[in-house]
């Protein structure tokens, strides 16, 4: 069981000091923030200078998360958007890094059903294919509150896209809050459409409360209320072997020394996942 350190853990850090403190850890690899990325690569610095120390350290990267707002309706938009994927593709190729994940939020909340799969599928299929041309594959995220917010939703956009390097996460806190996926589905599904896994926990939105990330995510795992051991045993149903990065979504948290709390994250992860 492969753990990889999730940036929005240790959600100060630069793209360096993650390097190391994953390293200094055990973590296994690393699921870099898009913002950390790009701020590093604003500034000059070579993507392939961070990979070499990735590979010094043991600690890969395996994920770049996320190409937000992906449901872009302007043209003007649109257009950033694919410069956007571009620009990441060429750079998380030169990282090493095999996967972008996807964000759509909510562009088109009210649309039916059919129109949103339709419109997300194709705009997914044409970022998998810039992505391809560096060698790279997309995993698309369920949001909670978007509306792709359930794994059934999010296998019908990558069946009607079409592209084989188009695959999911399953991030546990996103499908439980949102309401619309159980662990049994998670278990059904093809190991190879599972490109990664978020670990962590928190709290349902209460009725007629308002979305607050930071609050409603803001726990460690095993302080929240999603029954890890369930959602946990389904991922291994399925046989997938890659990466679990260890997340933590939590701005109190962030506020505390990160390295130790990269430390308590590790340890309370490792207990529901077992060994690597």
């Amino acid at each position: 069981m492969r753990l990889a350190l999730h940036a929005l853990t240790t959600n100060h850090c630069n793209c360096l000091t993650e390097v190391r403190i994953a390293r200094d850890l055990g973590y296994e690899g690393i699921e870099f923030s898009v913002a950390q990325f790009v701020r590093y690569l604003d500034q000059g610095q070579d993507p392939a200078a961070l990979r070499a120390a990735c590979e010094a350290a043991n600690t890969p990267a395996v994920c770049l998360n996320a190409l937000v707002r992906c449901d872009r309706l302007a043209p003007t938009e649109h257009a950033a958007l694919l410069a956007e994927c571009e620009r990441l593709s060429a750079a998380s190729a030169a990282l090493g890094c095999p996967t972008i994940q996807l964000v759509f939020l909510t562009e088109l909340a009210g649309y039916p059903w059919p129109e949103v799969r339709h419109f997300t599928a194709r705009r997914a299929a044409e970022l998998a294919d810039i992505g391809r041309n560096h060698g790279l594959r997309f995993q698309l995220e369920p949001i909670a509150w978007s509306p792709m917010h359930s794994l059934a939703q999010t296998l019908e956009v990558i069946a009607e896209a079409g592209r084989d390097n188009l695959g999911t996460v399953v991030d546990f806190w996103h499908l439980w809050a949102g309401e619309a996926t159980t662990p049994d589905e998670v278990a059904r599904l093809d190991k190879n459409l599972i490109y990664g896994i978020h670990i962590c926990d928190g709290k349902r939105r209460a009725p007629g409360a308002l979305w607050d990330e930071g609050k409603q995510r803001g726990y460690l795992p095993g302080q929240g209320d999603i029954p890890l051991p369930e959602w946990v045993a389904a991922v291994k149903a399925t046989g997938y072997d890659g990466a679990w990065s260890a997340e933590t979504y939590s701005p109190r948290h962030w506020e505390a020394d990160l390295f130790d709390l990269a430390a308590e994250c590790r340890d309370r992860v490792r207990s529901y996942i077992g060994p690597s």
